[in-house]
């Protein structure tokens, strides 16, 4: 893990990307409410692990370590999209689980996001493939990200997704009428 200054960021978002052999992650750092900057991102390797459960324990353990190394204030999770596997969207369902749980018992407030809002929120196209969105993820970090696992940089995705939302929700003072805003910000009016 990456040593970082917690105190230059006003908030830090995790976004995950659940699996059960390769588990994304990303955290990224909110500066001054309007910018953000990649903090970590990477993927717990499931594969050699022989049992679901065993798997399942190691991302209780390694979400414990992320959380508790990073402290983020929110965590951003990929909802699990519906599949003609029934099993398969069953482990992907608990290994979600399990990552949502140890966030829950770490005070984090999660938002989980589906596979099409994600994309539509970093490309604009909610059909990108996994590489369209990672190639703009690159753009937006000004970092290559052709060097990692594409379950990190749907994980980043994840996480700028939950920043997008949420910076739209957050901009500025609200007003309840036209004569408030008046009021309140005479110099942006023609007199």
């Amino acid at each position: 893990m990456k040593i970082f200054n917690s105190n230059k960021f006003g908030r830090i978002i995790m976004g995950i990307d659940p699996g059960t052999n390769v588990l994304g992650y990303a955290v990224i750092g909110i500066i001054k409410g309007r910018q953000f900057e990649l903090i970590d991102l990477g993927v717990f390797n499931m594969k050699k692990q022989e049992s679901h459960l065993e798997k399942l324990k190691v991302i209780a353990e390694e979400m414990s370590l992320i959380l508790d190394h990073y402290k983020p204030d929110e965590m951003a999770i990929e909802a699990p999209f519906y599949g003609k596997n029934i099993q398969a969207m069953l482990k992907l369902g608990r290994a979600q689980g399990v990552a949502m749980t140890v966030a829950i018992t770490k005070g984090v407030h999660i938002t989980e996001y589906s596979p099409k809002k994600i994309k539509q929120s970093i490309t604009g196209n909610g059909n990108a493939s996994k590489e369209q969105v990672s190639g703009i993820l690159g753009h937006l970090c000004q970092a290559d990200m052709s060097c990692h696992p594409l379950d990190a940089t749907d994980a980043l995705a994840t996480a700028i997704c939950h920043f997008y939302q949420n910076s739209a929700l957050n901009v500025g003072k609200k007003y309840n009428s036209w004569a408030a805003f008046v009021k309140s910000n005479p110099e942006k009016t023609n007199s």
